[in-house]
């Protein structure tokens, strides 16, 4: 455990004792320096910013608690906005993207920048005075560009050091976890290391030739070599050819980059890690007798706590980073919803009260094609019930969806002679591999608008699928009104480094189905050829299920030809991002909502926690705990939309529950308490949308739950209580 205990008998931490023994021993020939040395792999120079903590700082970007909970900011020339104005929209937007940003739904009085970690409203705006380092990291190629940040806070002791990881989440820049863990560490006093993790917002014009700075801002391809955060690979000829047969597409960062960047989450946050190392030495260490210019590490892991955190993607690659933490950075885990594959677990069964859980551990790819296929029909059974508002979910969508359902059916891969039984059919079907009930309600909103782009994005992703491949027909551009692909706008454009999410549909850009009959229309537009009728596209859905399975859907068939060879380049960077659930002892904590539609805890939270407690050492397993929040999901910023999404009065934010998480691991790691016993935390949704959201709603995590609420694993089996 590496924590700044007293040394017995002294008034010294570890860390002030390695300064004075630095000091004591400088004059001494014999005694051998430890220098500060840049850490390996990083591209071009570290860049430094001070923020007052006023007009500007590291949480808000100056905003503040009140002007996050108010309308975005303006540009000042929206077609130009400068990089310090896209800094500060993009903290905007991505604090505003993993909270429910309202004040009846808890923000300002549960969390939020003005909210201290006893859950005081202490803080006032919440601005963080402090310092701002950034840096990239590739491997040669110029391919990679992952961004590394580090900020360190005023209030940082560096007699008392500590760093928080606050990796991305899904495939956002590198402020996509500062409104979660970025938040929790800069209000404890402790560094944090961000990384986009090389999947983060990244977007390459094909037809002008576009591409985003480092910065955020927009270069042209042809003259930005190095300075950008991705720019297409493919050949010049093949561009041309694409940009005549398919115009006004773009590329995206974690679709086509060919990197398969997922593989490399947990070393992009240990390379974050390192560079927090760096610069606190380099802000904090002595001057070495050698060298004036070299600084004594003296902030080093034996003496600062190190807490891997984030949420989703990101909350999976700190757990990748602690089974790949051979040089002993990371003390303890504290993540929320995480993306977390651990690949065979035949060993492990899932029970829920007296239900064996039929499907689990399912590699994430296998059940978002599985959902692409089956999810739009499923949505229309009355179980589900979930009616979004037209804005979201126009006439056509029903009748797509209802066109999905009788196309499905056709194929056999539904039973049902009316419309409402194939609908309750394609439902089951999603509860069978492994969908909770409780997840029902949330499945339309799913599909509208995470579903299918995660789909697309993945196949691409994981068989390094150049944009230029066109896989399963589909490409992305921007859409008009009626789905028929539009010229890209600049002026949207200039601001996507903060509005977008790195994943498609974002900022204007949408998907699109090439193949569609009459031509290429918006994906949910679209007319399958098979079919004949407009039902989302149902054949470009099967095509991307088929390269996930290596099999068609409807027949079993194996595949053969050009989809066998994509599919074998597919599930190969499928099995390159398995996890181990080997967790090198580190004490941690995984939060998950029952609820979670987008990453079901059957294949994800419970598999991965019982997969550690199957295969970790049995003294290493105790230190790993699950809490299951119910009537939590994926999205708590879709808690804000009301009544246009009807999340408010069915789910809870399970935000609060990764701040209590990582308090009890600072309390462990720093006092020695134990950790909460692995267990179901109970909640009850706000009564009505007018209804503001109090503790009551979200109980803490019990220190001592009842029998009733607890989850164990007995023999090979994970029980979950109802």
């Amino acid at each position: 455990m590496h924590q700044p205990t007293l040394i017995p008998g002294l008034n010294l931490t570890r860390t002030t004792l390695a300064v004075a023994v630095a000091a004591l021993l400088g004059g001494c020939a014999s005694y051998r320096e430890d220098h500060n040395r840049l850490p390996a792999g990083l591209s071009g120079a570290i860049t430094e910013k001070v923020y007052d903590g006023t007009t500007d700082d590291l949480l808000t970007a100056g905003l503040g608690k009140t002007g996050l909970l108010g309308a975005a900011p303006a540009y000042a020339a929206p077609a130009t906005p400068t990089a310090a104005e896209l800094r500060r929209n993009a903290v905007y937007n991505n604090y505003r993207a993993l909270v429910d940003y309202t004040a009846a739904g808890g923000m300002g009085t549960l969390y939020g920048p003005n909210i201290d970690l006893n859950g005081g409203n202490t803080l006032g705006e919440g601005k963080i005075a402090g310092r701002e380092y950034t840096a990239y990291a590739d491997d040669g190629t110029g391919r990679q560009n992952v961004t590394l940040m580090v900020q360190i806070p005023d209030s940082f002791q560096p007699g008392r050091p500590c760093i928080v990881t606050a990796t991305s989440s899904g495939s956002r820049g590198v402020y996509g976890a500062i409104g979660t863990a970025g938040e929790w560490g800069l209000k404890r006093g402790c560094a944090v290391a961000y990384t986009d993790k090389g999947s983060g917002n990244g977007l390459h014009d094909l037809t002008s030739g576009a591409v985003m700075a480092r910065d955020g801002t927009m270069l042209n391809a042809s003259t930005a070599a190095g300075k950008t955060l991705f720019q297409s690979a493919a050949a010049a000829s093949d561009v041309a050819a694409f940009n005549t047969a398919t115009p006004n597409r773009v590329a995206y960062k974690h679709a086509h980059s060919q990197q398969n960047p997922e593989k490399d989450w947990g070393r992009n946050t240990l390379d974050a890690v390192r560079l927090a190392f760096y610069v606190l030495n380099e802000r904090y260490g002595s001057a070495t007798t050698a060298d004036p210019n070299k600084k004594v590490r003296t902030i080093v892991p034996a003496n600062t706590i190190v807490i891997a955190s984030s949420v989703s993607n990101g909350g999976g690659a700190a757990l990748a980073a602690a089974e790949q933490d051979t040089e002993g950075l990371i003390d303890g885990v504290a993540v929320s919803e995480p993306n977390a594959q651990p690949g065979a677990n035949d060993g492990l069964t899932i029970q829920q009260g007296a239900v064996t859980v039929a499907t689990h551990s399912k590699p994430l790819l296998d059940y978002f094609t599985y959902a692409n296929v089956y999810q739009p029909c499923a949505a229309l059974s009355a179980q589900a019930s979930q009616v979004l508002a037209a804005a979201f979910w126009p006439a056509a969508f029903n009748t797509a969806a209802q066109n999905r359902c009788t196309a499905l059916a056709a194929k056999g891969l539904l039973t049902g002679s009316t419309l409402a039984a194939q609908a309750d059919a394609a439902l089951a079907k999603l509860n069978r591999y492994g969908w909770q009930a409780e997840s029902n309600f949330f499945q339309q909103s799913h599909y509208r608008f995470a579903t299918n782009a995660i789909a697309v994005t993945y196949v691409n992703t994981y068989g390094r699928f150049s944009v230029t491949d066109s896989v399963c027909g589909f490409s992305m551009a921007n859409t008009t009104a009626t789905g028929d692909v539009a010229a890209q706008v600049p002026a949207t454009q200039a601001g996507l480094f903060a509005s977008g999410n790195g994943i498609p549909p974002t900022g204007g850009v949408n998907l699109v189905y090439d193949r569609s009959v009459g031509g290429a229309k918006l994906d949910f537009l679209a007319t399958s050829p098979t079919s004949g009728t407009a039902d989302f596209a149902l054949d470009g859905a099967l095509c991307l299920r088929s390269l996930a399975t290596g099999q068609d859907e409807a027949t079993g068939a194996t595949l053969t030809g050009t989809l066998k060879a994509q599919s074998d380049r597919v599930i190969a960077g499928v099995n390159a991002v398995q996890l181990t659930a080997k967790l090198r002892s580190k004490p941690t904590i995984i939060v998950a909502g029952r609820s979670d539609t987008l990453l079901p805890v059957n294949h994800t939270a419970r598999a991965y926690f019982g997969k550690n407690q199957l295969t970790d050492p049995a003294s290493d397993a105790a230190k790993v705990r699950y809490i299951e929040v119910t009537n939590a999901q994926h999205f708590d910023t879709f808690i804000a939309f009301g009544a246009l999404l009807g999340y408010d009065t069915k789910a809870v934010p399970l935000h609060p529950y990764l701040n209590q998480a990582l308090n009890a691991v600072w309390s462990h790691l720093t006092t020695g308490a134990a950790l909460p016993v692995s267990q179901v935390v109970r909640t009850t949704p706000r009564a009505t949308s007018a209804t503001a959201l109090t503790a009551a709603n979200v109980p803490a995590i019990a220190t001592a739950p009842a029998a009733a609420d607890q989850i164990v694993m007995t023999g090979l089996t994970l029980k979950v209580p109802d």
